[in-house]
């Protein structure tokens, strides 16, 4: 893969991708149809500095996000945010061209500058999933986006004045809420691919505890986790509070609270010995988590068994 393009500004996006000159130098809505293709061009690479959200169809082409790849025969809708690695490999056959369908919303941080989502937006998770975790809509649902685009776009052509702003910054934050309300349906509605991801969880727990490497290895992370499972680790914990009410942490907490019991019921192992065993170097933070999860400590739940 080549070394990514460095896109600082929504002007330079502009000009990379063959587009007249923004209306706004902070934030503009791109529809896809109208970028120029360079036909000689089969693979492109960038990392901008603002923030992306699209909405699109792409035939004969392969989106790929940091080692991801997905091919967008559907419409989808995904999120970046500044710095993340996007690049687009195109069908090598010369007689097959890509078609571009939809749109792009594109917003420098700074049009956030002193608004509610200078702040808040970091809390939208979504930026950070990969390709492969992105936002499949229902017709109705992909409506109600367009709509709220358009009404965007259609505020920062009018005659700026000292209202367009905020009227712009609460029709993004209605979109990302949309969005956030769409990924919740998508974790239900799809259920026999999460219910993979939760059962391989569990398998995946179950072999990292059951392991002797445990004691060098220590507790699992919340990003080897999701690295097994092939999903990013904010993914994994937003599909898991949905279904579970859990998050990734507090999984592989309960894994391992239920392994103490198991020991602490089952073995005359002291309980600085079971700290060791389960990853703690130090007993008393094994102690403190397990009375945290249990309301009681590790000797008071073995003294119940005698």
């Amino acid at each position: 893969m080549k070394q990514p393009v460095r896109i600082k500004t929504i002007s330079e996006f502009h000009q990379f991708r063959g587009l007249s000159k923004p209306e706004h130098p902070l934030i503009s809505v791109v529809d896809y149809s109208t970028i120029n293709h360079d036909v000689d061009v089969k693979e492109l690479s960038w990392v901008l500095d603002f923030y992306s959200i699209s909405a699109k169809r792409t035939s004969n082409a392969k989106i790929t996000y940091g080692q991801q790849e997905y091919d967008f025969d559907e419409g989808v809708m995904f999120f970046m945010a500044p710095g993340q690695v996007f690049s687009v490999t195109v069908d090598p056959d010369p007689n097959v061209r890509a078609k571009h369908t939809g749109w792009i919303l594109l917003i420098h941080p700074d049009f956030f500058w002193n608004t509610s989502l200078a702040k808040n937006i970091k809390h939208y998770e979504y930026f950070n999933y990969s390709v492969n975790e992105t936002l499949f809509l229902s017709e109705k649902e992909e409506n109600t986006i367009y709509g709220i685009i358009e009404n965007i776009q259609q505020e920062y052509h009018s005659n700026i004045d000292k209202f367009s702003q905020n009227i712009i910054i609460s029709q993004i934050e209605t979109l990302l809420n949309y969005a956030e309300r769409f990924y919740q349906r998508q974790f239900i509605t799809r259920k026999i691919s999460n219910h993979k991801i939760l059962d391989s969880l569990e398998k995946l727990l179950s072999d990292y505890f059951n392991n002797e490497n445990l004691i060098t290895k220590g507790l699992p992370s919340v990003h080897f986790v999701a690295d097994q499972l092939n999903v990013s680790p904010s993914y994994l914990t937003g599909l898991l509070k949905v279904l579970t009410g859990q998050s990734t942490q507090q999984h592989i907490h309960e894994k391992l609270i239920e392994k103490a019991k198991e020991k602490l019921s089952t073995t005359q192992l002291s309980v600085s010995e079971i700290a060791y065993e389960l990853g703690f170097e130090h007993p008393q933070s094994f102690s403190k988590l397990f009375k945290n999860k249990t309301n009681v400590s590790p000797l008071e739940f073995r003294q119940s068994f005698s």
